[in-house]
């Protein structure tokens, strides 16, 4: 159906979030699992809880098999971390791409081979999300990248990130105040960290404005929190911002704004390892260190974000390696299963 005021073709209509729901549900003992999973990671962020999150996983979910092999080793590996972390496995669904161009995620493309299909993504999503909770007990996390879509989701996420170059955007601010599970505000990629506390504070405030079609008024999210994934400067260098001063710097900001709950989880790769996988290991030992030379760090840092998968580094879409990365290049799964435990022993 083509609409001629607009360059624009309108295809379907798509199902509301409820009518997915409805069609894809979640039964009574999924939805007391996605209860106390979700309460144990409030706790966290709420500072009832020692333990220490690590949102880990594929940079994007772009096969459902893989990414289904990869969790269920990150299961067997909850039981043995249970009481030091919580591991909060990456469904990455929709992807941020900087010029527009390439794989947008399994919303956009089920299969990355194939034309974009919206209906099916919407469903591929859900039932990948579902199926990690049904066949694992996770609660996952998911980034927000188009805040209209977050309902089709919002009964069975754990964790929610608001990306680098949406954490300025108003409706992704104000949407984050209406999520009752913590939601990430990451650094802007300038690295203005005021940008990111005002977007925490307008996260965690109530507000009333229009979504999908509706007026609607939400209570605020006390466990919206910072994410630093690093920057880059105005020659297009990237630069950390990990280290044991910048993470002082946040506590100082925090300390100021007084908002509720300080936290922050700290993305390991992105600009903070200028996308060297590898170097995931030393930063994440690094913020250790941090917390064991200060207290303030040591409550502040809720945990961290890593980019994992099964194979080492990433490919081209079409190379068909199974388990490794079609989009930014991942940590594989003998060192990130090393670097779990190393973790574990020096909380």
């Amino acid at each position: 159906m083509m609409n001629s005021n607009m360059n624009m073709d309108f295809k379907i209509k798509l199902p509301i979030p409820k009518d997915i729901k409805s069609a894809y549900p979640l039964d009574a003992g999924l939805e007391k699992i996605v209860e106390g999973r979700n309460r144990e990671i409030r706790d966290v962020f709420e500072g009832k809880s020692d333990r220490f999150v690590l949102v880990i996983g594929p940079c994007s979910a772009d096969n459902e098999d893989s990414v289904m092999d990869y969790i269920t080793r990150l299961q067997k590996m909850q039981e043995k971390v249970r009481e030091k972390l919580i591991l909060i496995p990456r469904i990455y669904t929709n992807k941020p791409r900087t010029t527009g161009d390439g794989y947008k995620g399994m919303l956009h493309q089920p299969n990355p081979n194939e034309k974009p299909d919206m209906l099916k993504g919407i469903i591929a999503i859900r039932s990948l999300h579902m199926r990690a909770l049904r066949e694992t007990g996770f609660t996952c996390a998911d980034e927000m990248l188009y805040p209209e879509n977050y309902r089709y989701l919002n009964d069975i996420l754990g964790y929610v990130a608001v990306g680098a170059r949406s954490v300025e955007n108003q409706q992704h601010r104000l949407t984050a105040s209406g999520i009752d599970i913590p939601v990430g505000m990451k650094n802007p990629t300038s690295g203005d960290i005021s940008v990111m506390m005002n977007s925490i504070t307008a996260a965690q405030h109530c507000h009333t404005f229009i979504y999908r079609g509706w007026e609607v008024s939400t209570h605020g999210n006390p466990c919206a929190h910072a994410i630093l994934r690093g920057y880059v400067n105005k020659h297009g260098q990237s630069l950390p911002n990990y280290h044991y001063e910048d993470l002082l710097n946040l506590w100082e900001a925090y300390a100021k704004s007084g908002l509720a709950n300080p936290s922050v989880v700290v993305d390991v790769n992105h600009a903070n390892s200028g996308k060297q996988p590898l170097e995931q290991i030393r930063i994440s030992k690094e913020i250790l260190h941090s917390m064991r030379h200060n207290a303030d760090i040591a409550k502040m840092v809720k945990g961290l974000m890593i980019e994992s998968y099964i194979v080492d580094g990433a490919q081209k879409i079409g190379e068909c390696i199974y388990g490794k990365s079609i989009t930014d290049p991942c940590l594989g799964w003998e060192k990130t299963e090393r670097l779990i435990y190393d973790i574990a022993s020096l909380l």
